[in-house]
């Protein structure tokens, strides 16, 4: 990818984590959010990154956690023990972004769109399966 498009969407994915972060986050940021750990983690299986999946399924759990709570209360907010586990990930995923090839972010991306028509709950196994 161009530098350009890397910052921009590094920017987008950033800003989105701070505004989660303080409690005026919304649906949309927290989507974006969520795109943001699944691509990061399909990039990651094709060689772009070696974090633990828990660190993935903490945030994963984390945003499914603040779209419940705005659900029943309308406060949009990440849990604060999340976000060492949040900076972590976009930070790898700042990283795949300048390093990867468009071709395997292309990829990454298609592999996003099939999950999200299909009816799998997350495309990151469970920690306790040993699929790691």
């Amino acid at each position: 990818m161009d530098q350009a498009s890397v910052r921009e969407q590094s920017l987008a994915y950033h800003l989105a984590l701070a505004t989660c972060r303080n409690g005026h986050g919304n649906g949309h940021l927290c989507n974006e959010l969520m795109r943001a750990i699944y691509v990061a983690w399909f990039l990651q299986q094709a060689g772009y990154g070696n974090e633990p999946v828990e660190k993935f399924k903490t945030t994963e759990h984390a945003i499914e956690d603040a779209l419940a709570r705005a659900h029943e209360s309308n406060e949009w907010l990440l849990a604060g023990d999340a976000m060492p586990a949040f900076e972590g990930l976009l930070a790898l995923h700042d990283s795949q972004l300048a390093v990867a090839p468009l071709h395997k972010i292309i990829e990454a991306e298609r592999r996003l769109k099939h999950f999200l028509a299909g009816t799998a709950s997350s495309p990151i196994p469970e920690t306790d399966r040993g699929d790691f």
